[in-house]
């Protein structure tokens, strides 16, 4: 018998405890998991004023996933300077949640999220491993490979 699918909710990250458990599994997943170095993890476009963190919670309010948008200037800096471009970046699933649909759900309300700021595209710097994923929600990838903190990424856009 298998045991039933979690519940979940996206959001936007608007209260300090909401952007606190994203941190925290930003840590889990970026941190602790893949080895990148805390002082990479977290960057002045975290408190920013042109940028939306996105929440998935369980129902008992334990946070499952985590993205964020950069736009304006912030955006600019990442994509080539379009101000029409946003960028999705910081994107972490829980081992607990993957499988479950939570990272594309958090991709879509990314995207709303964009389109809600009149964005034309999104930008983002995937990790090789996981460009079929991205690639799936209509993503391309464009550019040669490059290093991340150590880690082998591609440049991917998608027009909204």
């Amino acid at each position: 018998m298998s045991s039933p699918i979690p519940s979940y909710l996206v959001r936007i990250a608007d209260e300090s405890a909401d952007r606190e458990a994203c941190f925290v599994v930003r840590k889990e997943v970026f941190v602790a998991e893949q080895g990148v170095p805390e002082d990479l993890e977290y960057d002045a476009y975290d408190a920013g004023a042109d940028t939306v963190h996105v929440l998935a919670v369980r129902d008992d309010g334990t946070p499952l996933g985590t993205g964020r948008l950069l736009s304006g200037e912030a955006a600019a800096a990442k994509t080539g300077g379009d101000p029409a471009v946003g960028s999705l970046g910081r994107l972490a699933v829980t081992k607990e949640a993957r499988g479950l649909g939570v990272g594309a759900a958090l991709v879509r309300a990314i995207e709303d999220a964009a389109r809600e700021r009149g964005l034309a595209a999104v930008d983002l710097h995937a990790q090789t491993h996981a460009l079929g994923f991205y690639e799936r929600l209509g993503y391309v990838a464009y550019g040669p490979e490059f290093p991340d903190a150590g880690i082998p990424h591609r440049a991917m856009r998608r027009i909204l």
